[in-house]
């Protein structure tokens, strides 16, 4: 053989992905890039995304889970946790002996939580108190137009569900910045200090209300709270309210090649699930999609990726056709869908290059997260390992392997870990990212198309 023949037959070869697509293939690429995006538009936090999901399987013939409801191959289920989390099934026409095919991704993002007593104010300037949630470069959040979206219990009993800041007419809010010219001692400092937590203090308003009294402004700004949501100020103490950048998806590039939005990580990774698993009808195996909470602060309480709702859902199912939960478990296989970081050749001394994904070169498999010494990482074992490359490949999907930058550098986790700890085989692979953890982050349409494709072959699989 020819030195170009063993190159070729022992050699990897990675191509951009758009040298291997057709023109039909790009035409339903940008076809589901622009349902992503009206996605992405509606649903800025995990309720948002639980709501809408929730929606959409219902009009598809998805029926809530009930306590000793038969289950039989075609049958669609879900279990909405506490609307902050939910899970689908799609039954398969194998028993659930045989394990489940499972793509888990989250739903929640970096952003500012509301205080429990956030309104005050100060210099006659009204302001809500924060505390970030996830993983955030504080600097990046002042002087963003941010929205706030959430919920607030009242005492009667009713909940109102408070959106300010997303549509035409509304008002945004925004953290304040020192000017330039006074930034001699803020310029010195490091970039984890240049803005302290306890400064990413919202402004909601200046003008005062007439009369005499202290507290005008902040007085005005419950007023006007009152007279929209029927609210008090005692209501903060029962509310969810979130603070997250008020912009819209955009195309990026002259091309329009990537896109622009808050919260890809990891809502480009649910919206691929739940896509792959609304088109089945009949799978071999039972399909699941999980739509997790709180994987940004380690995956913890109720709606977290750690809770037993995920055994109540499966044993529920397995009980219905006298199946053991464990035996379920140990034939199962999980894609734990979530992204990875984009190689960004402005930061290339953060990335081995050899072993970090691309933009544009398709899902992006990573047999390991973690930090340093793999330090809470789930490893997938090298059978894993060839289980999704013969599982991709089958499918046509274009895939690449990646690991989370150099070494030291850093790390992160997913929920992988989670799963793997219920004795199923569990593999990371999601959408390359630039930007992660800011306000808004950029991922190529190509890669979430071929995303969605690749939840769709574990689901096959």
């Amino acid at each position: 053989m020819t030195n170009e023949e063993l190159r070729e037959s022992l050699l990897m070869a990675p191509k951009n992905g758009y040298t291997r697509i057709n023109a039909q293939q790009r035409a339903e690429m940008e076809s589901y890039c622009k349902a992503y995006m009206a996605f992405m538009d509606a649903c800025k936090t995990e309720r948002e995304a639980t709501a809408w999901a929730v929606a959409e399987a219902e009009k598809l013939g998805f029926k809530a889970l009930q306590e000793g409801m038969s289950v039989k191959p075609g049958d669609k289920i879900y279990l909405n946790n506490r609307g902050k989390s939910i899970m689908l099934a799609v039954i398969g026409t194998e028993s659930l002996a045989s394990g489940i095919n499972i793509c888990a991704a989250h739903v929640d993002s970096p952003r500012m939580d509301l205080k429990p007593n956030p309104l005050y104010e100060d210099s006659e300037i009204a302001y809500f108190k924060t505390h970030y949630y996830g993983g955030i470069k504080k600097y990046q959040w002042p002087t963003v137009e941010l929205a706030l979206h959430g919920v607030v219990c009242k005492k009667d009993g009713t909940t109102v569900t408070v959106n300010i800041g997303e549509d035409a007419g509304d008002p945004v809010l925004m953290v304040s910045d020192l000017l330039i010219h006074l930034s001699a001692d803020q310029m010195q400092k490091t970039a984890a200090k240049v803005i302290e937590g306890e400064q990413l203090n919202v402004i909601l308003g200046t003008e005062p209300l007439e009369g005499e009294g202290s507290d005008l402004v902040k007085l005005h700004i419950m007023k006007l709270l009152n007279e929209k949501y029927g609210m008090v100020e005692e209501d903060f103490l029962s509310a969810e309210l979130n603070v997250v950048p008020a912009a819209k998806c955009r195309e990026v590039g002259l091309d329009r090649s990537l896109i622009s939005a808050y919260g890809h990580d990891d809502r480009v990774c649910a919206y691929a699930e739940l896509v792959a698993l609304f088109g089945l009808e009949n799978p071999r195996k039972t399909a699941m999609c999980i739509l997790a909470d709180k994987e940004e602060i380690g995956s913890v309480g109720v709606s977290g990726m750690q809770s037993e709702a995920f055994e109540y859902f499966v044993e529920t199912l397995c009980d219905a056709q006298n199946v053991k939960l464990k035996d379920c478990l140990a034939a199962s296989f999980c894609l734990s869908a979530d992204v990875s970081n984009a190689f960004d050749p402005n930061f290339a001394e953060t990335c081995d290059r050899r072993n970090n994904s691309r933009l544009n070169y398709g899902i992006s498999i990573c047999k390991y997260t973690g930090s340093r010494g793999k330090g809470g990482a789930s490893d997938a074992s090298a059978e894993v390992m060839r289980h999704i490359r013969k599982t991709f490949d089958d499918a046509g999907v274009i895939w690449q392997i990646a690991t989370l930058g150099k070494v030291d550098q850093g790390g992160g986790g997913t929920v992988a870990a989670y799963m793997a700890n219920r004795n199923i085989d569990t593999v990371d692979a999601g959408v390359p990212v630039l930007s992660m953890h800011a306000p808004l982050e950029l991922v190529s349409k190509l890669d979430c198309y071929e995303t969605m494709l690749a939840c769709k072959a574990i689901y096959l699989a």
